[in-house]
């Protein structure tokens, strides 16, 4: 009975060694020892390591600073790159790229709401599911557009939003998979959406 319950005891403890996953961000120290730069078209704004069942991935958000003055630092082009380390090399397993649109009144700004993403195992399977979020801002200093994409076994979940003073030009759009996320994921981005409602005071709705 004893060697049964070692037995389980030492099942149970690689099964959970197995389950964990761990993210931290990089410094700038550390995206240079790893040439993480030699894969961004633009600066890296902010770098992620993190590791789970699928091993060790690196994550990296790149915006491309075409206006840079002392007031603000303004962005035409967005960039998140998704990589391992494959024989001296880099695997892409996934990107995203977006930019300004062309729209009255004009965009002026489109950057990575830090903040708001996040490099975590939401659903508990043992593998990390990144959320990132990022928005743009008008010339007249108004949210605008606001995307939060989920990534889930390397697919994209998106949601896309426009804000608007006007019913006629607001929306709120879930991606035509997005029911086949795991229950927990979609009420992980329920809760975020409240969050992201209350702290930048946004409507996130349809008309």
């Amino acid at each position: 009975m004893k060697k049964i319950t070692l037995f389980l005891f030492l099942l149970y403890s690689v099964f959970t060694f197995s389950q964990k996953t761990e993210s931290y961000k990089l410094s700038k120290e550390q995206i240079a020892q790893r040439e993480l730069n030699e894969i961004a078209d633009f600066p890296i704004y902010r770098a992620f390591e993190y590791s789970d069942k699928g091993g060790v991935t690196n994550l990296i958000l790149t915006e491309n600073q075409k206006n840079i003055s002392k007031k603000d630092t303004l962005n035409t082009k967005i960039q998140a790159i998704c990589v391992m380390n494959d024989h001296g090399g880099f695997l892409e397993k996934w990107r995203i790229n977006d930019l300004l649109e062309d729209y009255e009144p004009k965009e002026t700004n489109i950057w990575f709401w830090t903040k708001y993403c996040s490099t975590k195992d939401i659903d508990g399977d043992g593998y990390i599911d990144p959320v990132i979020v990022y928005g743009t801002r008008t010339e007249y200093g108004e949210i605008r557009r606001v995307k939060i994409i989920t990534i889930y076994n390397n697919k994209k979940y998106v949601i896309r939003a426009v804000e608007c003073d006007l019913d006629y030009c607001r929306s709120f759009k879930k991606d035509a998979n997005w029911n086949s996320l795991p229950q927990k994921i979609k009420l992980n981005i329920d809760q975020l959406l409240i969050k992201l409602r209350k702290e930048q005071n946004l409507l996130l709705k349809n008309g």
